[in-house]
């Protein structure tokens, strides 16, 4: 990487983006990756297409951009910094074949309007409902790990399944059905996988979505994919529509979520005086805390959030021009010493609640209430009713993400 910036439309000297996490450090940002930091809060790098995107590391200044309306999110623009190649496209991102990820992929008011239909399912007081539900879920998960052999894989006995069933309840998907979707998400979340493989689980994601809508459209039932039905019904959505929001709360509400559980875990295990903290503790806000510090600590969404500038913007100095994609990375923000000080250390005692895991603005993750209360329900369970759990390998041999839009872990084998 190099270190020197020349700044305007034409940079000479400019660091290569995506830095990737070093094996040396799975939990922490790789010594290249922290260096973007030196560069300054506004920066341009060049990423994968050879194209020079504003990367954006600093705290206040995401913050601001995440919340401006000048900044677009539609994937189809033709300059937008594309994490990967897509099918049919330019081969520099863009293009009509980008993938339909519904309101995520949208700018206001189509935004809005969609996302309204569907945000009343994640407001704190309906999941707060679905607490015990959860609760006795884990509860479930956790004994079946009690009575099954030993050493076993976490992420396929327990962190993804619990997750996979709580979005499947919520959405009125058949859990049965678990396979067929997991195996289908890694592709869409795959940095290896090739353009057509990711189109391909895309278009049978959705083409699945499309037939339980239309099971729901005969016959309704109390669940969100009943009620998409119910504003195609009213006119207010084609089934389409609803198919792609469905593809997006399946993939959103179960492997973000997962990864968080195996990597969360694996990082209290690794830090035993606060394990101890969260399974001996009576207080609910010091498992709240220790979420939100494990969320800011670990940023699993780890190739930033990419935008389209609208308009001339000015941020740090620096004027990114109409057209020129941006690149905000959470992962700095959320080690930003200004807001976090001494920020490189785990600390689930510290306010971490202004991290950026979760986006800002009106593009935030519409399902962090639910994210959030599932691991305060795992993290204090899994640690008190089996105490003396440990990963059964060293840390060499766990195969983390390297190859993903998500971090975690493909396998945990734990033991007790």
């Amino acid at each position: 990487m190099t270190t020197s910036l020349e700044s305007g439309s034409a940079p000479v000297g400019i660091p290569d983006f995506p830095e990737p996490r070093s094996a040396a450090c799975p939990f922490d940002l790789s010594p290249q990756m922290r260096g973007l930091a030196g560069f300054g809060p506004v920066f341009r790098a060049r990423t994968w297409d050879g194209r020079t995107p504003w990367v954006v590391t600093g705290h206040a200044e995401q913050k601001a951009l995440l919340s401006d309306n000048r900044l677009s999110v539609d994937f189809a623009a033709p300059n937008f910094p594309s994490p990967v190649p897509r099918h049919g496209a330019d081969g520099h991102g863009g293009g009509d074949s980008a993938p339909d990820l519904s309101f995520v992929g949208m700018d206001d008011p189509e935004h809005a309007r969609l996302r309204r239909m569907v945000s009343g399912a994640f407001t704190i007081k309906r999941v707060e409902a679905m607490r015990p539900a959860v609760q006795k879920m884990v509860d479930t998960f956790i004994d079946r790990l009690l009575e099954g052999p030993r050493p076993v894989d976490l992420v396929q006995a327990f962190a993804l399944p619990i997750p996979s069933l709580v979005i499947s309840e919520l959405l009125g998907v058949p859990y049965e059905d678990h396979e067929f979707f997991q195996s289908n998400s890694k592709f869409l979340v795959s940095l290896t996988a090739t353009p057509a493989e990711r189109g391909a689980a895309h278009t049978a994601l959705t083409d699945y979505l499309d037939r339980l809508v239309g099971e729901k459209l005969d016959n309704p039932a109390e669940d969100l994919l009943s009620r998409l039905a119910e504003q195609i019904r009213a006119g207010e959505l084609t089934r389409r529509e609803a198919a792609a929001m469905g593809v997006l709360l399946l993939l959103g509400g179960h492997e973000t979520t997962a990864n968080m559980i195996t990597l969360g875990t694996l990082l209290l295990l690794r830090h035993p005086e606060q394990a101890a903290l969260v399974r001996e503790t009576e207080e609910p806000g010091v498992v709240v805390d220790a979420v939100e510090e494990m969320l800011r600590f670990l940023a699993i969404a780890h190739l930033g959030r990419r935008r389209t500038a609208l308009a001339d913007i000015e941020i740090a100095g620096q004027t990114v021009r109409k057209g020129e994609g941006v690149i905000m990375l959470g992962e700095l923000a959320n080690r930003d010493p200004a807001v976090f000080p001494d920020p490189d250390r785990l600390d689930i005692t510290r306010d971490a609640r202004r991290h950026q895991a979760f986006g800002a603005g009106t593009h935030h993750c519409i399902g962090q209430p639910l994210a959030r209360m599932e691991l305060q329900v795992i993290y204090p369970t899994l640690l008190r009713r089996i105490p003396t759990l440990r990963p059964a390998t060293d840390l060499d041999d766990i195969p983390f993400k390297y190859d993903a839009v998500i971090y975690g872990a493909h396998e945990l084998l734990v033991t007790w």
